[in-house]
Formats: structure tokens, sequence, C-alpha cells
């Protein structure tokens, strides 16, 4: 009944905008004499989307200057500088085992998380894990007789789709907004790491990131993750990190504690018309090899340069930035089979992702501006060294192997030049780092 209530609300608010101006005022009424609702769903749903609460560190407390007694005194500066509080919403998604799915900026660097469910319980959550790349962070808490929302399949969205987004706005409380999907797939939005975002014109404002986008089935399809606004607001243009995604991410999260991404050794071009025709081929759809490393896990599987990808691992490859997501999705170890045309004729290409080599370099030297990671040099740049689990860096998204090629967008060679670029640098500082094929950002605030 609750899901048929769903449809036949939408149904009669389309007849109803269809009726014309003379019959505006008139609601409109189900054959049992009640008026459409989303309500019935809503009393299903919203007790597993939470509010969370996090105290984090200031940007104060990871300077060297404020740790030191003359310069606080001499600039009259607090002993101890005061924690920044922050607020967002969350998303049941394990009532047993206690799992609430969130966005990694929302915990970001957290020293305390506090999770306030819809009947007002207030439980305190531990960070299982956490994905700067994707944007996604896992939470655990105890308590009985908690409500999850079941994972729905992103991939079987469509645009014109309606969605419901629920989330802790302005920390106003729990707050629903409904619209549709107004895009798939989106990228390029100068967020760090791995894009495939829904869009939605659903209001998403500022305390909704890590809140729950879901369809009218009642299934969680999308983590509320952005907006794009002049004021920060929402303009109708939100964002959300596909539930297949999420799931992948949470998969990890749970089982290492981290997202363990590995090396492909191959890069990729979007497949375009004129391209397809130079290449003599009738596929709309796809990617074109462009560079193999010699001696990855691409190259010995027999990848060439030229080859166009159709499928990987059953999964239709659209984009170039989809074979990245998928890849990036992997951890070490896990198979990859692509689909790939080459000279008019489709063949299947198998390999593994490969663990990226350690950190190997000569010296090491902490970064002040990266409490708990150390670094140095070797042929490729500035490579981490070593990252301490739990640390500042690490909550960042650092992580051993790395190789740190600029700060705020100007290239860096060497860990001297490192630290000369980041003690002179103001927050929020972007480090620009390569992590087996890939390159993002992350952000120092």
């Amino acid at each position: 009944m609750m899901l048929s209530n769903s449809r036949l609300c939408v149904a009669a608010l389309v007849a109803l905008a269809l009726a014309g101006a003379a019959r505006a005022d008139i609601p409109p009424h189900n054959p049992d004499g009640t008026i459409p609702s989303l309500a019935p769903l809503l009393e299903q749903v919203t007790p597993a989307v939470v509010n969370i609460a996090v105290l984090s560190s200031s940007p104060e407390q990871d300077n060297p200057l404020f740790q030191d007694p003359f310069f606080r005194r001499f600039f009259g500066l607090p002993d101890r500088p005061e924690p920044r509080l922050a607020a967002g919403s969350g998303v049941i998604v394990d009532p047993v085992k206690g799992y609430v799915l969130t966005n990694h900026h929302v915990i970001q660097d957290a020293q305390e998380v506090v999770v306030t469910l819809k009947d007002q319980r207030q439980l305190q959550a531990k960070v299982v894990g956490s994905d700067a790349g994707t944007d996604i962070a896992l939470l655990h808490v105890e308590a009985a007789n908690l409500k999850a929302l079941p994972l729905g399949d992103s991939e079987a969205l469509r645009v014109g789709d309606y969605v419901l987004a629920i989330g802790n706005p302005f920390g106003l409380g729990q707050t629903v907004t409904s619209g549709i999907v107004s895009a798939l797939g989106r990228t390029g939005l100068n967020i760090e790491g791995y894009e495939d975002f829904i869009q939605t014109d659903a209001a998403i404002n500022p305390g909704n990131s890590g809140g729950a986008l879901v369809n009218l089935r009642g299934e969680l399809i999308g983590i509320n993750s952005a907006i794009i606004g002049p004021s920060g607001g929402n303009v109708g243009i939100g964002f959300a990190v596909p539930s297949n995604m999420a799931r992948a991410v949470m998969a990890q999260l749970i089982k290492y504690g981290e997202m363990r991404r590995g090396r492909f050794g191959a890069t990729s071009q979007d497949l375009t018309p004129d391209l397809a025709k130079a290449l003599g081929l009738s596929i709309s759809e796809g990617v074109v090899i462009v560079e193999v490393a010699s001696g990855g896990p691409a190259a010995r599987a027999g990848l060439r340069r030229g080859d166009v990808v159709t499928h990987m691992n059953g999964h239709k490859v659209r984009s170039s930035a989809d074979l990245r997501n998928q890849i990036g999705l992997l951890a070490p170890g896990e198979p990859v089979e692509l689909r790939v045309v080459r000279d008019a004729q489709t063949r299947t290409i198998r390999a593994s992702i490969e663990s990226v080599p350690s950190g190997r370099a000569s010296g090491r030297e902490a970064v002040p501006e990266l409490a708990g990671a150390a670094v140095g040099d070797n042929e490729d740049g500035v490579v981490v060294v070593t990252v301490e689990r739990g640390s500042s860096a690490w909550n960042h998204g650092l992580r051993a192997g790395d190789i740190i090629a600029g700060v705020n967008r100007r290239p860096v060679r060497t860990a001297r030049e490192l630290l000369t670029a980041l003690s002179r640098a103001s927050r929020p500082i972007v480090l620009n780092v390569v992590r087996g094929d890939y390159v993002f950002a992350i952000v120092l605030r």
C-alpha cells in the first residue's frame, strides 16, 4: 500500500498539472478518498537517516607555530586552540552491525563523532574507514532497534526518475525534499578523486552532505555529497555518490579499514564520433587506449594502444572517466576482464590489478603540515614513505607510496621544495597526488 500510494501521488500530481489553471485548486484524491502523499514512504525510510555532529581539530592545532608557547604569548593566543564543531548527515545501511554511510568530508579530521537518530537517541560513533577519492566514509554505532535503508541499484536509474533527498540542512534537523534525476555520470566538478555523480534538482543544502537520496521504492540510490550555488546553497543542482560506488567502497572499508587501490597501467580517452569514424568503427560507446605502461598488468595481458574497450567485468564502459572509476573501485589482486575491439574484431583480455610499489626514497623528512607523514626523494619525485594510521595525513587520504607532484598547482620535485611550498602556502592547500595510474587532489583546510 505504501508504494502504490507513492506512485498514485506522482500520477495525480502530473494529472493535476495537466488539468489547467481552472482546476488547480482542486486537490487530487485516491479512489478511497484519501489524498495522495509520500508520507507512508517517508515513515518507513526517515528513521534510517541520522544527523551527525563532528568535533574536529582546527587548522591552528596542526600548525607547529601554534604549539610554541612563546608564539602564543607574543600574539595573545589561547593556550589551547578551540576545536571546530560541524554537522552533517548519514544513512544506516546495516541495522545489525550498526554501519552508517556518510561523506568523507563530513568526518574528516574528526576527534569525536556523535550520531543522533530520528527518535533523538545520541550515539558515539567510531570511524571504520574513510576514502577521500570517492568522498565516502563508514561509521559504526552500537544500539538496538536500528532502522536501515536497503541499497538500490544506481545503474538502473534513468534521467527523470523521481527521488527524495533526506538530510540535516543548516543543522535544522531532518528535512525531506523531492525532485527528479537530472543527469547521470557527472564528472569534472573539481572534486577530488573519482567522479560519477547523480545530479538531481531535489534541494540539497549545507548539512545535507552524507544524507540519503532515495527512490520511490524506498531504496538508497545515492549519498548526497555536493552542491553548486553562488552562496553554497541550493539552486536546483545537487550531486550524490551512486549507491553502487558507495557499496564497493563500503566493502573495502569493512575488510581493510581503508580503500586499497592498485595499478592497471593503461590510460584512455573517450571514443568520439570522429575518432570512431577514423578507426572504421560502427560503435558509439567505449574508450580508446592511448598509452600502455611497459611491464604493467595491462601490457602483460596484451592490451595495446588503439584498442577500444567497450566493457569491463560485464559492465558497459561509456567514457574514460567511467573506466577509471570502475578500475579505481578494485583492490590489488582483483581480476579485470575487458571486452576490446581491435581491427574490427572483438576479443577478451584478462588481467588483474597490481599493488602500487611501496615508497622507496633517499632520505626521510617529517612534514609539519602533514602530521604523521614522512616523505623522501626518488626518481619519480616526492614520495610518501610512511603515513601513521589515524594521523592527520592519514585522515586527509594520504598513503605510503603516493607521489606528491604539486602544491596549489605548482610542481614540486624534491622533499625540500615540498616543505618550502607548504610553509609558504595559505590554507586551504591543494596537494596534487599521483597514486598508481591516477592523479587527484587532497585539500588541507
